[in-house]
């Protein structure tokens, strides 16, 4: 007997692709898993809330000498006092141990509240723990800010320049009259050391920064490490020393020859920091000047 033969095509097979068939076995339920009540579900997400609660109490009701706490900086609060924003008040972190309120993070919140109301009955919000053990408050006390990533500089500024506050904004449009921009990565024509352009703005003001711009634009034409600190710095400690007496055409046709890598070289061989960079700048100021400028002025602090 003869078999007969089917002739079968490859459009009569229909194919799956792999991630198609690894998707629907994906998706196919498990008949024996029971799906979850939406109690379940809710404990789950509950164990990622703090089990707390919020209550306002007077300052004088609480209390905060614990020993694992940090010794309380009267400079500090005096300080944070005269700058008082209640915007920036957080809530106190509170355990609530046989009925007594213990400040385990807050201490500080508190005393510059007391100082800037003048009393002691002012109440605050405070963030309650009732199930915490004094050795688990030291540990949260020791650890609060092992995961906690600090503002940059860069970040700080930029976020005051978008709150509209002077002193930011004054000194960025300064830079940017330069062509140049304020940067958290290292490139041309940037400057990084925003502290320190903060700083320098503070202690000797707008026209002390303009000039030291202007004498390190002109002279380095925006060369890498040019705006470091300590060149910033060390051209600061030169003009407050000095004033007029430094003649800004001199100094940029000085130093306009020496590079950045070099001076810092001379910098580094005389001493660390920008008092270094000072005086490096200075030896080329007064090389090949008769009489120049006198080297005990550098050194004479305000009084």
């Amino acid at each position: 007997m003869e078999t007969q033969k089917t002739d079968i095509k490859e459009t009569d097979i229909q194919t799956i692709p792999e991630h198609q068939a690894a998707q629907e076995y994906q998706t196919i339920p498990d008949q024996n898993t029971a799906p979850e009540t939406d109690s379940e579900q809710e404990t789950d997400i509950l164990q990622f809330v703090p089990d707390v609660h919020y209550e306002l109490i007077p300052i004088k009701n609480l209390v905060s000498n614990q020993e694992y706490q940090r010794n309380l900086s009267a400079r500090h609060v005096k300080r944070a006092a005269e700058h008082f924003d209640l915007y920036q008040i957080n809530p106190v972190k509170v355990s609530r141990r046989d009925g007594i309120n213990y400040v385990f993070n807050g201490q500080h919140t508190i005393e510059i509240i007391a100082l800037v109301s003048g009393s002691r009955e002012t109440p605050v919000w405070c963030m309650i723990y009732d199930d915490l053990l004094y050795a688990h408050e030291a540990d949260i006390f020791a650890n609060q800010q092992k995961y906690v990533k600090p503002l940059l500089p860069y970040e700080i500024f930029m976020a005051n320049v978008e709150a509209g506050n002077d002193k930011q904004l004054i000194i960025k449009e300064l830079v940017e009259s330069y062509s140049l921009t304020i940067s958290s990565v290292p490139c041309p024509n940037s400057i990084r050391a925003i502290s320190t352009l903060e700083n320098i703005y503070g202690q000797y003001g707008y026209h002390v920064l303009d000039r030291i711009l202007r004498l390190i634009a002109g002279t380095w034409e925006g060369e890498n490490h040019s705006f470091s600190a300590n060149m910033l710095n060390g051209v600061a400690k030169l003009i407050h020393a000095y004033g007029d007496d430094i003649k800004d055409d001199v100094f940029q046709s000085k130093l306009c020859h020496v590079s950045i890598k070099e001076l810092s070289r001379a910098a580094n061989d005389r001493r660390h920091g920008s008092l270094g960079f000072a005086e490096a700048m200075l030896i080329y100021y007064n090389k090949k000047n008769h009489g120049g400028l006198p080297w005990e002025k550098l050194y004479v602090r305000d009084t």
